[in-house]
């Protein structure tokens, strides 16, 4: 891992953090003493990368039903309906952020990056980049994300690309099933389901969906 580190910290002009350094404190958790095995294998096995982009699904039954799930829904979301699915890809450029009301785990099947914010960084529906923090996650680990902390698609340390569990609580990241009233303030940030999203301009699959437009600055590409 350290010899990783060390060579996507030589490549990129933004330093690279370990999930395992204490400055991931403010943004999550590293969580221990549980088996997420279950789930990665499955996700080696059962899943694909795709050619070009990513592939997110919210919901996999499959996954759902692994005995441990129940685990990770009495225990780590304290009885509340979760859903879990995942994300693969072949991502490299931070695109924008969202975050949702209530903590996301992310299991890495495989090594990738994660490209962090705090909401409360965010003025008047904008963030700018240059605030942002970029994590590496080794492969195996799994972690909680704050309902604070901003974050979008993993990005990939490798030509292969990147599959990563996602855990979030039910319903998260599907249509709206009821349009807000208004759309002011963080209301114009509401995109799906629990999923509040600022979009970097140049990020087309987002805008044209109608993402609000709030990531200032450049579209920074992470290389490896």
């Amino acid at each position: 891992m350290a010899e990783l580190l060390e060579r996507l910290n030589a490549v990129n002009d933004v330093p690279v953090v370990s999930v395992l350094d204490e400055r991931f404190r403010t943004f999550g958790n590293v969580l221990s003493g549980f088996d997420f095995s279950p789930l990665t294998k499955f996700l080696r096995r059962a899943t694909a990368i795709p050619e070009n982009g990513n592939i997110y699904v919210p919901s996999v039954p499959e996954m759902e039903q692994l005995p441990f799930a129940a685990a990770i829904e009495t225990t780590l979301y304290g009885g509340m309906p979760i859903q879990i699915g995942y994300c693969n890809g072949r991502n490299t450029t931070y695109n924008g952020f969202e975050y949702h009301k209530g903590s996301e785990l992310n299991i890495a099947a495989t090594d990738c990056m994660l490209v962090l914010g705090h909401t409360w960084q965010i003025e008047q529906n904008t963030f700018t980049v240059g605030n942002e923090t970029v994590f590496f996650v080794p492969k195996g680990t799994a972690i909680e994300l704050f309902q604070t902390t901003l974050h979008l698609s993993p990005c990939r340390v490798c030509d292969e690309g990147f599959k990563v569990v996602v855990v979030l609580p039910r319903g998260t990241n599907t249509p709206l099933k009821t349009q807000p009233a208004t759309r002011e303030g963080e209301a114009r940030l509401l995109l799906q389901t629990n999923k509040w999203v600022l979009s970097h301009p140049e990020r087309e699959p987002l805008m044209k969906q109608g993402a609000w437009p709030g990531l200032v600055g450049e579209n920074k590409e992470l290389h490896y």
